[in-house]
């Protein structure tokens, strides 16, 4: 894949962003900033633009790994602006705080497509278009398989005390899975949340934080981790303690993304049920980039095609077909 290097130079009138080279005339030049690499469900996002978004599909990318900083992203965007690329995509660390380095995409004729993530609302005339998951979808989808299985084990009234284990605090994903659990816990007066904390979307915030609730209380039913790397710290951390991790005999954990890693403990019974978040978001990008060259009308919002899978009808089978 042709990937196009950034050098970042800092000249004595002021900052001054560069590329390692010219584009060509008939490539079309896309900046794009990635919030990081915190995760594995990150790595085959980023992965997808990449493949995607190449040479030989007639594009030009500008790659920039904002290493969890919204500092970082708005800086690259800037550069982005100032070299007059064709179209800007971006994944943002949190909803707010975009409207000024958006403005001036728009004042710059730059057509800005989010993936993974959205602005808060009052910002949305600011961007183009949307790939990505219904996040708070994802939640009902996950609390309502866990009071279908709490109702078929016949616990619909003994207390379910849960552990929420947080993403990234203000972001998309964050706020639609919390939100979906919450409206669950308030339609279910025998579910209590006994601990929320931030796992900041990564395995090792998660054990840290696990282990702080073990310290506390091992009276635990549930376990809601909000992406697999947080659900991977939590077994550790949980298993660290002696607990076992299993829906029929043991502390039941529910999580999001649906990685390779994640299904493989789906499949042991270590997570029991495994929402699916697509980070294959690529192609979803060229088609719509593809139809703005054309002057074709688009969606502006584009949900990605998900699914989600548990223990009792996870397969080998199925895991060894997963694209990431």
């Amino acid at each position: 894949m042709f990937c196009v290097l950034l050098f970042f130079l800092c000249a004595c009138a002021g900052d001054k962003y560069t590329v390692s080279s010219t584009p060509e005339d008939n490539l079309i030049v896309v900046g794009f900033s990635q919030v990081g690499a915190e995760s594995e469900w990150r790595v085959a996002n980023t992965e997808s633009i990449k493949s995607t978004l190449s040479e030989e599909n007639g594009y030009m990318l500008l790659f920039d790994d904002a290493r969890q900083e919204q500092e970082n992203q708005i800086r690259a965007i800037r550069m982005f602006i100032q070299q007059n690329v064709d179209y800007i995509v971006f994944s943002p660390k949190v909803e707010t705080g975009w409207n000024s380095i958006l403005l001036e995409a728009k004042e710059a004729n730059i057509p800005v497509i989010m993936i993974d993530r959205y602005i808060e609302q009052q910002d949305w005339e600011l961007f183009t278009a949307f790939v990505g998951s219904d996040f708070y979808k994802q939640g009902e989808i996950a609390v309502n398989w866990l009071e279908d299985f709490l109702k078929s084990k016949g616990r619909e009234v003994e207390p379910i005390r849960i552990v929420h284990i947080q993403g990234t605090i203000g972001s998309t994903p964050q706020i639609g899975r919390t939100t979906a659990l919450e409206k669950a816990v308030e339609r279910n007066p025998n579910w209590q949340i006994i601990a929320q904390e931030c796992g900041d979307f990564t395995r090792a915030k998660a054990y840290e934080v696990m282990s702080s609730v073990l310290k506390q209380t091992r009276d635990i039913d549930v376990v809601y981790c909000e992406n697999d790397g947080e659900a991977l710290g939590a077994i550790d951390a949980m298993e660290e303690a002696g607990l076992k991790c299993h829906p029929n005999d043991g502390v039941i954990v529910i999580s999001f993304d649906a990685t390779r890693l994640g299904l493989e403990y789906c499949l042991q019974g270590k997570i029991a049920l495994n929402v699916e978040c697509n980070p294959l978001q690529g192609p979803y990008v060229d088609r719509i980039i593809k139809k703005l060259e054309r002057g074709e009308p688009i969606d502006r919002i584009n949900y990605v095609e998900e699914t989600y899978f548990d223990y009792f009808t996870i397969t080998r089978k199925i895991i060894d077909s997963r694209a990431y």
